[in-house]
């Protein structure tokens, strides 16, 4: 039995080199390997000595050659291939150890020159390991140090790698040079600056965790990351307190993360559910922490609280007062820390660059059954070739615009059909996920009344994420004492809501662009 072993990753191999030499396998290496097991006391054959032909072109081929190749590909029920082998004077490979050139971790690199990336472009690993996982049947390929002790165990017990583990390792081969081959095809494709939708879809993820169930129990879960520079993303979250995070956890933190990410002021979302229930903004983290929570005091509990200002101990104590799933900061104060701490179950998320917001040509994926939709994030706020456009005959008071852009921030990252309205710096009503846009307003505006009276309705601003179809839900806004209103208009009956919005006198902007959200 024979064993071809070459490895970037060398976790283990020392050890597995060995006790495969005295389970009597012969071992043939290249390169760095064969150096790392030499000097270990394992006893190699060198590529050249196997191919007769020297490692060549700064190594870029060593192994791309029939002595190699025919080893691994011949099927040994065959008669004529073995044969052939004989003839040829070629000895077969059973076992092969390969994994590929770090790739991933050179892009990953800060300043990475594209010479350095392509140089990292592994050829000859795999294609051993695709000859080797085409013969499946015959050789058994590894790619993955944690399977190191299988195969030991199964040729110390069997004299051989069964034929279902042999399988198994082939199907870990195809996915591994999948995944390998589609980091190169978006690096060359980022390269390029080539920002349009591919004809074919395919993206690299890497599992950060299983979880224990997915949106309910009955669902299998894990949670994935892009193989990317993650900073400020939930992906490079540390987590410095409580169990680990659900299926909704992350879900849910997510979304209000990416509202958070349209605030440069000391601000404060609290989400359930993926949506905002509470936002806040102030001078202070403290102040915006009070509006967000008062904001509605019910649905923060057991929800998500997102902050881009360090937690300090005053804002540490209000959140101790009340059950939350989650809070997330881009620092904590040693108090502060210690104040949330007391409570086992709340977990405490870590993010420090947590303002940085994602590329805008990053995707956004959906799946449906059968196919999967891709597009683009929703990185505008506002449209790049139109201006605000003030609709009515009464334009927006300093304040009211303040507040309007608040609300336009926030109905952004609220499911549609969605309105928001926001006072002062504070949401005060956010009707999200309804199927009909008077509902969704007249919702915002009970919430609004519910939690902080009606006389909070009064000079309030309210947004859309899509244009009025029709003039009652400026009616709504106006009965309330609504007096600012922003959204997208398109609207074949915008005439009609301009119309009562001048007969209330209430200001009301078009953004030209809207911002569903599903």
């Amino acid at each position: 039995m024979r064993a071809l072993i070459s490895v970037s990753d060398k976790t283990g191999i020392v050890e597995f080199a060995k006790k495969l030499q005295e389970l009597g396998v012969e071992i043939i290496s290249t390169g760095g390997t064969h150096k790392t097991l030499e000097n270990a006391g394992v006893k190699v054959i060198g590529i050249s000595e196997v191919t007769g032909f020297p490692e060549c072109l700064d190594g870029r081929v060593k192994t791309l050659h029939p002595k190699i190749h025919a080893g691994l590909l011949a099927i040994r029920s065959n008669p004529e291939h073995m044969k052939q082998l004989a003839d040829l004077n070629i000895d077969t490979i059973d076992i092969v150890v390969v994994n590929l050139y770090p790739f991933k971790q050179t892009i990953l690199k800060d300043d990475v020159t594209r010479q350095e990336a392509i140089e990292n472009i592994d050829i000859g690993g795999p294609t051993m390991l695709r000859s080797a996982a085409k013969n499946y049947q015959d050789v058994a390929v590894v790619v993955d140090p944690r399977d190191y002790d299988k195969i030991i165990d199964e040729i110390k017990t069997n004299k051989e790698v069964s034929i279902d583990t042999k399988f198994y390792l082939c199907s870990k081969v195809f996915a591994h040079t999948a995944n390998y081959d589609s980091l190169i095809a978006a690096y060359m494709k980022n390269e390029r600056k080539d920002y349009d939708l591919p004809e074919t879809f395919t993206m690299t993820f890497e599992k950060v965790q299983d979880m224990r169930y997915g949106e309910n129990p009955h669902q299998k879960a894990a949670f994935y990351k892009e193989v990317r520079k993650a900073d400020g993303l939930l992906a490079s979250a540390v987590q410095l307190h409580g169990k680990e995070l659900s299926f909704n956890n992350i879900n849910d933190t997510n979304g209000a993360l990416e509202l958070l990410k349209e605030f440069s002021e000391p601000t404060v979302v609290a989400c359930k559910h993926s949506n905002p229930c509470g936002v806040g903004t102030g001078d202070t983290v403290y102040e915006a922490y009070i509006k967000a929570f008062n904001a509605d005091p019910t649905s923060i509990f057991g929800g998500i609280v997102v902050m881009n200002r360090e937690v300090d101990e005053k804002t540490a104590e209000e959140i101790n007062k009340i059950f939350v799933e989650i809070v997330v900061a881009p620092s904590y104060s040693e108090k502060a820390l210690e104040i949330l701490k007391s409570k086992k179950n709340i977990r405490l998320l870590l993010i420090e660059n947590i303002m940085k917001k994602q590329d805008e040509n990053a995707y956004d994926l959906k799946k449906v059954a059968g196919g999967i939709l891709v597009q683009t994030i929703d990185s505008k706020l506002l449209s790049d070739e139109e201006e605000l456009k003030t609709a009515t005959q009464k334009s927006p008071s300093e304040q009211e615009m303040k507040d309007l852009m608040m609300a336009w921030k926030i109905v952004k990252h609220t499911k549609s059909n969605a309105i928001t309205i926001v006072k002062n710096g504070q949401s005060i009503g956010i009707g999200p996920g309804q199927v009909n846009r008077i509902w969704a307003c007249k919702q915002a505006i009970e919430h609004a009344v519910e939690f902080l009276g009606e006389d909070s309705l009064k000079g309030a601003a309210l947004a859309s994420d899509a244009y009025f179809p029709f003039s009652d839900s400026v009616e709504a806004a106006a009965k309330a004492g609504i007096t600012s209103i922003i959204q997208p208009g398109g609207s074949i009956k915008d005439n009609d809501s301009i119309e009562a919005c001048d007969k209330y006198n209430i200001s009301m902007l078009f953004t030209g662009m809207r911002h569903f959200k599903h």
